[in-house]
């Protein structure tokens, strides 16, 4: 005979079914049941910041940089390129996170937007392990789970387009977590919102993270969205960062009327700033829109036009440390590389950083040992 349990007032439920209903919840929520302990991810190491900030998880204090557009401190506020690095032995991880005034984006993914990224070192490369979903302001959920209890080397990549106000990393009960501090060369790379990461569907797929996970640089993310116009006063900002090497990806943003205005003092403020060390420009990226919209297309060579003037000249002269990189192709040819005609998806985010990494590494290399 099958026992029945009640439940509420005249129900009942067969042993049976409520076995099948246990069985029936999601994985992800029966192990949160799990008894996790959780850190404030503020006390562990996190990689690509540009400066120690009261706020830790943004990359600017822009307090202390009124002269900045208002655009660009509200984009310096974001999370973009920054990642908690630690060591756990535990089977799972957890996190809980809020950001504050999350925006919807129609070229990106929520977990690009206002997620979460997991890589883990494993046969001797990082490789994805999870991600944590946004919900609401604040979320939380598993990453992965049903691992074995060796320590293992992880880096959480925070969100691209939101500004984190706290995040806290779940662990088995009994299990350890510990900082993973990084003692890497720096690369600061100043760009649009490609630079950013749109339109990647991750934030470990924006090209910055991908170059540093293969290159082992602490590639350092200073990319604006829609708002990279070389002022005068983010350049001086830019010029306050330690960094070993400087790559510059801010000419989609600027008319050729900026560029013929901006480029040229921003290379000389950088060389002045940090002499001997790499400046690395990189021309607009053929937009895919360019192809069809002729509008688009004339805008593209202009700027293109503009900056290869002024990277020639300074070419012509041998200007030490100054390199220009063309990115014509970057995306392949077969027009699939773009979510909207601009950013680059996925396949373009990985086309891109495969053509890219070639062409610095040996400068890199060259300069940083």
């Amino acid at each position: 005979m099958k026992r029945s349990i009640m439940f509420g007032i005249g129900r009942k439920l067969t042993a049976t079914a409520f076995i099948i209903l246990l069985t029936a919840v999601p994985s992800h929520l029966q192990a949160q049941a799990k008894k996790q302990v959780y850190t404030n991810a503020a006390t562990l190491y996190t990689s690509g910041k540009m400066f120690t900030t009261v706020q830790p998880f943004q990359r600017v204090d822009t307090v202390n940089y009124k002269a900045m557009p208002a655009a660009v401190k509200r984009l310096y506020t974001y999370s973009a390129g920054l990642a908690v690095c630690f060591s756990t032995n535990s089977t799972s991880i957890t996190a809980k996170w809020c950001v504050n005034k999350p925006v919807t984006y129609p070229n990106l993914t929520p977990i690009a937007s206002k997620g979460l990224d997991l890589y883990v070192h494993k046969n001797g490369k990082w490789q994805y392990s999870g991600v944590g979903r946004p919900d609401k302001d604040c979320s939380n959920g598993v990453l992965v789970e049903n691992m074995d209890n060796s320590e293992k080397s992880f880096t959480l990549y925070l969100p691209i387009y939101s500004e984190l106000s706290s995040l806290e990393i779940g662990i088995d009960s009994g299990s350890y977590i510990k900082s993973r501090p990084e003692t890497k060369k720096r690369v600061l790379v100043y760009g649009s919102s490609i630079t950013e990461g749109a339109s990647a569907s991750r934030p470990g797929l924006a090209y910055p993270a991908a170059l540093s996970r293969r290159l082992g640089f602490d590639f350092i993310n200073a990319g604006v969205s829609g708002s990279a116009k070389m002022e005068p006063a983010v350049i001086a900002m830019l010029n306050d960062v330690k960094a070993d090497a400087y790559i510059l990806d801010c000419i989609p943003n600027s008319s050729d009327a900026v560029v013929k205005e901006r480029a040229l003092n921003m290379i000389k403020a950088i060389q002045a700033a940090h002499p001997g060390k790499p400046i690395i420009m990189l021309n607009s990226i053929v937009r895919e829109q360019s192809f069809v919209d002729a509008k688009v297309n004339a805008m593209v060579k202009a700027q293109n036009m503009a900056i290869d003037s002024i990277a020639h000249n300074l070419l012509k002269i041998k200007t030490k440390d100054f390199y220009y990189l063309d990115t014509n192709g970057f995306l392949g040819d077969d027009h699939e590389g773009s979510t909207d005609g601009i950013h680059p998806n996925d396949l373009g985010s990985f086309r891109f950083v495969e053509k890219l990494q070639p062409l610095i590494e040996p400068i890199l290399r060259k300069y940083l040992r």
